[in-house]
């Protein structure tokens, strides 16, 4: 067996960022992963209509990892705020001002829609900006028309409450509690799912995962440990291959 010890995706450390992403962020970590799609990125320039085939706009560069990257989404995610200028608005309408939202500030244009996308310490918020949306102008938030309005007003409510509770500037960090399951659960799966990339094993892929240790006395056959590694590296592979649209909630 080689040592895999100084492989980059042995360090779980590496992956500590991915604790906090949300959705969106999590279906471009899965998605700049597949190697059809890297090809296609190499390849943008005589195909960019190939984005499409993706679920995205326009193509990324998939050497961004989700704190970098701010991939141009097809339609459909409810997470997504849209801001509109007020067409009646009363004597004390809020006004739009861009550099009163809190956090690190992206825009993205994609040709024809412009993104805002700004994250603070265990906040990210997006945003899309109407035509004729400008600075100092009284705005509205907009949802689409669909099946279930109430379910998707209470999500974008959950997002643009993220505003309210930031009033007096960005803070410089926050204290949160333990990682969730389901969190840990996606570093795992990213983790497994680059070592099987890489030519890793089984075996391998769990000691860099759940340390030597563990693997010595839990390694057997159709054992608990053996069996969640299998579990995880599968789960990594399809979600690599189809199911991050679920996550960005893509047709």
């Amino acid at each position: 067996m080689a040592d895999r010890s100084a492989a980059p995706w042995y360090p779980t450390a590496a992956y500590l960022y991915v604790l906090h992403l949300d959705d969106l962020a999590l279906a471009w970590e899965y998605l700049r992963r597949h190697p059809d799609y890297r090809r296609d990125w190499l390849r943008r320039h005589r195909a960019p209509e190939t984005a499409q085939d993706w679920g995205l706009r326009m193509l990324e560069d998939p050497a961004l990892d989700a704190r970098d990257a701010h991939p141009a989404w097809l339609p459909g995610h409810p997470c997504t705020a849209q801001l509109h200028p007020d067409i009646d608005p009363p004597p004390d309408a809020i006004a739009f001002e861009l550099w009163r939202v809190p956090g690190h500030k992206h825009l993205v244009h994609d040709g024809r829609r412009l993104m805002l996308a700004t994250r603070w310490p265990g906040c990210c918020l997006r945003l899309t900006l109407a035509q004729g949306l400008e600075d100092g102008m009284a705005y509205v938030y907009a949802i689409r028309v669909c099946d279930m309005p109430c379910a998707r007003h209470c999500t974008l409510r959950a997002e643009l409450d993220k505003l309210a509770v930031v009033t007096d500037g960005t803070p410089a960090a926050v204290a949160r509690p333990r990682p969730a399951p389901t969190a840990l659960q996606e570093l795992h799966t990213l983790q497994a799912l680059d070592a099987t990339l890489a030519g890793a094993s089984l075996r391998e892929v769990a000691e860099g995962l759940f340390g030597t240790d563990a693997v010595v006395h839990g390694w057997y056959a159709d054992g608990g440990l053996r069996s969640r590694v299998r579990r995880l590296v599968r789960r990594g592979l399809t979600l690599m291959r189809g199911g991050y649209r679920r996550l960005a909630r893509v047709p």
